[in-house]
């Protein structure tokens, strides 16, 4: 091999070389099992390329593996995979593809290992690695793709137009690999993406959300963002995001761009956490400035109310990214609504009854608004970021001391409904909720003990107005 493998990877090549060669079929490893391995990267899954039938030399290999696994066949597409330790291979007959105006589904005839290369999306994922005998271990690369490894430049096999023209998602994971590799794209490759943008319409929003989060799991997120929207792509994908861009000047005063501010909050967080809910909600933080932006001759630019109407925005982005209507939706709301508040606190004297109530709102999420809080600190005036930092550090030392004293993030209200209702003998109702809420407000603003003996007198004193 060019490489290095380990025993085990040496084991499976041979496998398969001994199945495919009792079977009369040139068989290659290829795409990004070839590119991880010269990068020195992690990788696990392989993809073998046979000149011939890939269903067939998937049974073929099975039957050599140790326990048999089993093959799983995907006939319209006329591949297959099994499993084989923690390792997934899909084999797949060389073949040839073109291509409707209207779809990205493509017409299949099988081919030489040539066509096979041909129809790869970028030369970096067009190298093959014979596993042959008589030229085992040989790579075959016909668009230079070990030296665009070497270069870090993505680029197409073919003219670009053609590629993305024909599959269209290919714009978005070049974006993707750039931002995974650090590469860059050739500038050919890069202005044919601006160019085809719009066939991006005929790509299903499942495999686009994909790549989008495929970028937002990158250690430095922004680079693909930024390429994203360089391209004109963002415009098509996801305006709403898109619309942060660019800054206003009214009477010389400006604000800052929302855009560029976001993708760093974004980077700053991907530097802390890996949670991609998170960095979602980092990324959708600001979503509702465009809306909310105004202009006063006194205050100068304002954004009031952003943080609840992008809350009330997240749903709507959700179902239109095909994203989970769910609890991570719910996360990612709750976030986006509350991320003001912290930083709030640091601007008036902090008072327990503020941090009880931030505490109680926030729940389980407090930790990760704490973070959220944390990267959306972004001036370039080193004092502003060092008194927001001091600041910052005295709200979590008053969330520990409330917490550690009112254990009040998994609080519930020491009275409940049933309660309300027994005493004053009432059905289901309004009032019921008034007089409950009254109740957890007055704990939380500090009128009160958090204790059923003070809960419940002041549901008496109150309820008497209602009975």
């Amino acid at each position: 091999m060019i490489f290095a493998i380990t025993e085990e990877e040496q084991a499976i090549f041979h496998t398969i070389q001994k199945a495919a060669q009792s079977l009369a079929m040139p068989t290659y490893v290829v795409g990004g099992y070839v590119r991880d391995r010269l990068l020195a990267r992690e990788t696990k899954d392989l993809d073998i390329v046979c000149v011939g039938d890939g269903i067939q030399l998937a049974n073929e290999v099975a039957g050599y593996l140790r326990p048999i696994p089993r093959v799983t066949i995907y006939k319209r597409f006329g591949t297959a995979m099994l499993r084989h330790r923690d390792r997934e291979i899909e084999f797949v007959g060389a073949r040839k593809e073109s291509y409707r105006s209207d779809s990205r589904k493509p017409s299949v005839e099988k081919g030489s290992l040539e066509d096979d290369q041909n129809r790869r999306d970028f030369t970096i994922n067009a190298l093959a690695v014979s596993l042959n005998s008589d030229d085992y271990g040989q790579i075959v690369d016909p668009f230079n793709g070990l030296m665009d490894l070497e270069n870090k430049v993505l680029k197409t096999p073919l003219e670009p137009g053609r590629t993305f023209s024909d599959d269209p998602l290919r714009m978005m994971r070049a974006i993707r690999f750039a931002n995974q590799l650090d590469f860059e794209i050739n500038s050919e490759t890069l202005s044919a993406i601006s160019k085809y943008r719009n066939r991006i319409g005929i790509v299903s929003q499942e495999r686009i959300t994909v790549e989008l989060t495929k970028i937002l799991e990158c250690p430095e997120p922004s680079k693909g963002l930024s390429l994203l929207f360089q391209t004109g792509l963002l415009h098509i994908v996801f305006p709403e995001l898109a619309a942060l861009e660019g800054v206003d000047i009214i009477n010389g005063i400006a604000h800052k761009d929302n855009f560029y501010h976001t993708l760093k909050v974004v980077d700053n967080l991907a530097f802390k956490s890996h949670n991609i809910w998170l960095r979602w909600a980092a990324l959708l933080h600001d979503i509702a400035k465009p809306p909310t932006k105004r202009f006063d001759d006194n205050a100068g630019w304002t954004f009031h109310g952003h943080e609840a109407l992008g809350a009330a925005m997240i749903p709507r982005i959700f179902r239109k990214l095909k994203l989970p209507l769910d609890h991570k939706m719910k996360y990612v709301q709750n976030l986006v609504r509350l991320h003001l508040r912290p930083i709030s606190l640091t601007k008036e004297n902090i008072t327990d009854s503020a941090i009880r109530r931030l505490l109680f709102e926030a729940g389980d999420d407090i930790d990760d608004l704490m973070l959220l809080c944390q990267a959306d600190i972004t001036s370039k005036n080193s004092r502003k970021v060092e008194r927001y930092l001091e600041n910052y550090e005295v709200v979590k030392e008053s969330l520990r001391e409330i917490e550690e004293k009112d254990r009040i993030r998994h609080w519930q209200p020491p009275i409940t409904g049933e309660m309300i209702m027994e005493t004053f003998g009432l059905s289901p109702s309004k009032e019921v909720g008034i007089l409950k809420s009254a109740i957890r407000e007055a704990i939380l603003d500090g009128h009160i003990a958090n204790g059923y003996e003070d809960a419940y007198a002041f549901m008496l004193r109150k309820g008497e107005k209602w009975v």
